[in-house]
Order: structure tokens, then sequence, then C-alpha cells
């Protein structure tokens, strides 16, 4: 019987217009009134996802979501419990990289997005727009004295793959290092993913990982769908991801999120 449902958000809970549809609203709905735990994981702050939070009626603290990829579990209240940040030298080195292959850079804090390019780049004012918080210029040296969740490498999917290739091979080993988008690189705590915070989650609730599904689309959710015992992938997600799904739910566009909980959830509770 699934007792949780981690579920990733673009791609997967939102629609192609980052809508929840009605149809999706009432399966969470029906799950959370049998007692099912909804969890969000996405690589957002909690500040992004409160108005989706509110919509589907988990803004208690017994609610509660897995943010920046995995670095936070906070419950929808705000308290955090798990927390895998960032050093300043952590920052000081991606950014060091980021100027070396010529790419726009910004650092997540708890309360805002810094960059240190005075030109931002177009996509650093998209993400601060998209979760939205607030975004500053500030030096390398300021930023990295601020707790710093997350770091992001922004740019032109030609501009951004080209750079890639240039980071140091370390950097693979020392962060997680996340391809959310094509135009976003991410860098969180190599302790930070949505298959770690899972598991820290359902070990606080006394849950078995067979107690837990996680439904997702893209590579940043693989981790989690490893762990959870029922991975349900997107029919409009990644292919390499389908061979690792239990399951594979109808599309976001089709609410697949609402026929992954109708169909795998909430049946074992009739």
């Amino acid at each position: 019987m699934i007792k949780l449902v981690a579920i990733d958000l673009d791609g997967t809970l939102l629609n192609p217009e980052r809508k929840i549809t009605p149809a999706v609203k009432q399966a969470v709905a029906e799950a959370k009134k049998k007692g099912v735990k909804i969890v969000i994981c996405t690589g957002r702050p909690l500040m992004g996802v409160k108005d989706i939070l509110e919509e589907l009626e988990l803004t208690e603290s017994s609610d509660y979501v897995i943010t920046y990829n995995g670095a936070l579990v906070q419950r929808a209240t705000g308290e955090e419990f798990i927390k895998e940040t960032l050093t300043g030298d952590d920052f000081l080195d991606i950014d060091a990289a980021a100027r070396k292959a010529g790419l726009h850079i910004h650092a997540h804090t708890l309360d805002g997005i810094y960059t240190t390019n005075r030109n931002i780049g177009k996509y650093s004012v998209h993400e601060a727009y998209l979760v939205q918080m607030p975004l500053y210029f500030r030096q390398p040296e300021e930023i990295a004295q601020l707790e710093v969740v997350k770091v992001m490498m922004v740019d032109e999917q030609e501009v951004l793959d080209n750079g890639i290739a240039y980071l140091p091979f370390e950097f693979f080993e020392n962060y997680t290092m996340i391809k959310s988008t094509p135009f976003y690189l991410e860098f969180v705590n190599k302790k930070a993913s949505k298959g770690n915070a899972v598991k820290h989650l359902a070990k606080k609730l006394f849950l078995d990982l067979d107690e837990v599904m996680a439904i997702g689309d893209e590579e940043n959710d693989r981790s989690m769908l490893e762990v959870a015992g029922n991975p349900v992938v997107m029919e409009n997600g990644k292919e390499e991801l389908k061979k690792i799904a239990k399951y594979v739910t109808k599309s976001n566009d089709e609410s697949g999120v609402a026929y992954a909980i109708n169909e795998w959830v909430l049946k074992d509770y009739e």
C-alpha cells in the first residue's frame, strides 16, 4: 500500500501551460484524505512553490516539500530538518569555472538569487521570475559569505553544452550536477539529491521504501525513481527513465499524475 507519493513539478504535476488540472487536484485531495503523504519534489525554493502548495492544500505542518533538488527537506510551514548546502569555497570554484567557460551563473540562498554577472543573463531573470525571488548582483567574495544552497550555470543550450566540456573533472566527483533543463546546469552538495531526500523523509516518517511512489519525467528525477519502490514515469518522460519504471502513466497534458494516483494508489484503499 502506497503511503507517500513524491511528485516532480515541471513536466509531471504541471501541464504544458504550467497549470494543475482539475483531475490532478482531485486525485491529490483524495489521496490526502486517505492519509497518503503528497510530497512536491522540485529544484525550486519553498517560496517558488507556495502557490502550488496552497492550490493543493498542502500547507500544514504535517505536509512536507523537497526543494533545491533535494538540498532541503522542509515542512510546508518552512521548518527545515534536512539541509545540505555548499561552502563559500565551493561557490568560488564554480564561479571561476563558469568564467573560464564563458557561462552565466547565479547562486540560490534561502532569501534570494545572486549573480556575479554584470550583464545579467536572461535565464537568471527567468529563474527569478519563475521562483518568485529577488535577483541581486554581487561580487564573488560577497556571495561566498552567504549560505548558498544551489549554484546554477545558465545559458543557451549550445553555449551551455560547450561550456560543460571545459569543467574540471573533479566537479563530477565533488558535486551533484543536474541538467534540469537544456539551459540549466545545477550544482548542489554531493549528498543532496531527490533520491536521498525521499529516502531520508521516508525514514523520518517510519515508512518502508516499498510504500513510496515517485513520479517524474526528467533525468533530475532519476535518483528518486531509483530509490522508490514504485517508480512512475510520465508518458512525456525520457525514454531512458521508462526502462527503470514500474509503471508508465499518461502525459502531463493528460493528467498523468491523477491517473497514477487513481490507478496505483487509491485502488488499494477501496
